[in-house]
């Protein structure tokens, strides 16, 4: 196995055709997204894009532990400590991959097999065919790290059914691939073991001369896939616990909710947990998420990433970033000292101060996103 961070191959395939694979290659660090696997991943899509041999893309992690286990986390403290431009370059150029994988013109077919989290989920829930299998494990976790469910959680979350979105970024909650299948993060469950069978079924397809039926003939492939794993798809605690869920986050406002939520009482393995992620979360954060909710909620997908990277940019700069990764992955005390202390602390102004990004009446970053 090679050491490079991500590797690319192509396969031939029918009618002339290829499919092209991306495999991220760090099972280490749970194929963490580095920089480094950004700048190789966004030219190597673009070029494939552009190859009209190129019938579709598959997007997978190395090992059966992880797909992506989110972003790296421990450089981006160490230049949100040091203060250099590291971490705002990585979320630009984080951001403008998921932005590529969402206007993709080409199947892109994701394996999300183990761990999904945070930038992991921001690679997979923009690509056109998105498969869970039943060891996935899916969470937006920030709220422990003084974050906020970025990589487009704006677009995803406040798209699931009922107030779900809004639970999972309060509660960082894990969700398995029935959840997923039902908020609208997946597309296919299909059995872990069955990754070899799927790739040989899409070399062995007889590609289209119209490029526009590309994606229905992956789907036709993965549908039969997912017949033959139904009997594996796990329960959904998020469907289970749907009215409970759109009762507790049904408040007067976003502190009225955290207390609904943390006030429940019952016995519930998925939901007592829930609600310790909360507890110990970052006030902050909980502030961040209701602007970002409802600011968001009308926005286009190029004006969220625009807003998400000011508020990335504002957590680093604010401090509750490096507490979080401090207290979590670093010093691993986790005691962390969060400024303010409390969710009623927390005021508006420096809340609003996470939107407003370094560059001034200067032109965004992401401007160029149409």
């Amino acid at each position: 196995m090679s050491d490079a961070q991500v590797l690319f191959e192509t396969i031939s395939s029918g009618a002339g055709k290829k499919i092209a694979i991306a495999t991220l290659n760090s099972e280490k660090t749970l194929n963490s997204l580095s920089q480094t696997m950004v700048d190789l991943l966004s030219p190597q899509l673009k070029a494939w894009e552009d190859d009209a041999a190129i019938a579709a893309v598959v997007l997978r992690g190395a090992g059966a532990k992880a797909f992506c286990a989110g972003g790296d986390v421990k450089e981006l403290y160490r230049s949100a400590v040091e203060k250099d431009n590291a971490a705002a370059k990585f979320y630009e150029t984080e951001y403008r991959l998921d932005y590529q994988i969402h206007t993709y013109t080409k199947p892109i077919v994701v394996w999300g097999t183990g761990i999904v989290m945070g930038g992991g989920l921001g690679l997979a829930s923009g690509a056109s065919h998105r498969i869970v299998t039943e060891t996935s494990r899916i969470a937006m976790p920030e709220i422990t790290i003084g974050l906020f469910p970025d990589v487009g959680g704006t677009w995803f979350l406040n798209r699931a059914p009922g107030k779900t979105g809004l639970f999972l970024g309060l509660t960082g909650a894990s969700i398995n691939a029935a959840d997923a299948l039902f908020i609208g993060l997946a597309d296919r469950f299909i059995a872990s073991d069955k990754y070899d069978a799927v790739l040989a079924a899409l070399v062995a397809v007889h590609w289209s001369s119209d490029m526009e039926k590309y994606a229905g003939q992956v789907s036709h492939v993965l549908r039969d896939f997912e017949k033959e794993s139904k009997a594996q798809l796990p329960e959904s605690p998020v469907r289970a616990h749907f009215d409970v869920i759109n009762e507790l986050c049904d408040g007067d406002d976003i502190e009225d909710v955290v207390n609904k939520i943390l006030a429940w009482q019952g016995e519930d393995k998925w939901l007592n947990k829930a609600q310790k992620t909360l507890a110990a979360g970052c006030p902050a954060t909980v502030h961040l998420i209701e602007k970002q909710f409802s600011r968001g909620k009308f926005l286009s997908l190029p004006e969220i990433f625009r807003m998400e990277l000011a508020m990335a940019i504002g957590c680093a700069t604010y401090g509750n970033f490096q507490e979080g990764v401090r207290a979590l992955l670093i010093d691993k005390d986790n005691q962390p000292k969060f400024n303010p202390p409390t969710i009623a602390e927390v005021t508006s102004e420096f809340v609003e101060k996470h939107f407003t990004g370094p560059w001034g009446n200067g032109p965004h970053p992401l401007s160029d996103l149409k």
